[in-house]
């Protein structure tokens, strides 16, 4: 049986929406580095662990969503979890809350920071080019963001949902996923959401607004050797 596009959402991602941004070795493909941290492959078959080799460099660290290949010995393997994959498929309550602005490039320094606050690693000077990216300032300091990262046809990924400490509590992280939630949903899109068994804040949260567990999907964060 042919596997979901959501079951390896980088792989559908790098083949459809984003192939713009991916480079690609036979049936291995990757971000660049400067814009995401991931590498997939089509299948787990022996030869995908050669073609997503030529595309790591040596000493870097890479997460596969997903499927992942076979390692030979020498990848040090940082991290092998289960996450939780969500989706939505109803329109969510709007939340009232301060203005919400649009991010680009201007913004980026303030993303930067943010996110290596509270979402390290993920967040790179480029993630900014896979998708739409919205936020919540208070005077110079931007107290909340999220956006889109994967995208594949029919699918949209929302991701780096970020508040800053001293803003917890204010709502700002729902406001923010219930736009780009129903944003999603009137291009006609489903959105789907990961995060951490760990992070029970957030599970709690997509919950309580509407979003329902569809799958357990493999986490694979490993070094290359250098």
């Amino acid at each position: 049986m042919t596997p979901h596009p959501l079951d390896n959402p980088v792989w559908a991602s790098l083949g459809t929406q984003h192939a713009a941004l991916a480079r690609n070795a036979g049936h291995a493909a990757r971000y660049p580095a400067d814009v995401a941290p991931f590498v997939a492959v089509r299948d787990s078959a022996a030869h995908a662990t050669e073609q997503a080799a030529s595309l790591i460099a040596p000493g870097e660290l890479v997460c596969f969503v997903g499927i992942a290949p076979p390692l030979p010995s020498g990848w040090r393997i940082e991290e092998a979890v289960p996450i939780a994959q969500m989706i939505c498929r109803t329109r969510l309550e709007n939340v009232d809350g301060p203005d919400v602005v649009e991010l680009s490039q201007p913004h980026l320094a303030d993303m930067l920071a943010l996110t290596a606050l509270v979402y390290p690693h993920y967040f790179r000077p480029r993630t900014i080019e896979m998708g739409r990216y919205f936020g919540i300032y208070d005077g110079n300091v931007l107290a909340a963001m999220a956006g889109e990262r994967m995208h594949f046809d029919g699918h949209r990924e929302i991701s780096a949902v970020c508040t800053h400490p001293d803003y917890a509590g204010r709502g700002y992280a729902r406001r923010l996923i219930a736009m780009l939630t129903n944003a999603i949903l009137a291009d006609g899109e489903l959105p789907f959401l990961h995060f951490s068994h760990e992070n029970t804040r957030a599970k709690a949260l997509y919950e309580r607004i509407g979003f329902s567990f569809r799958a357990d999907i493999p986490l694979l964060v490993v070094t290359r050797p250098a």
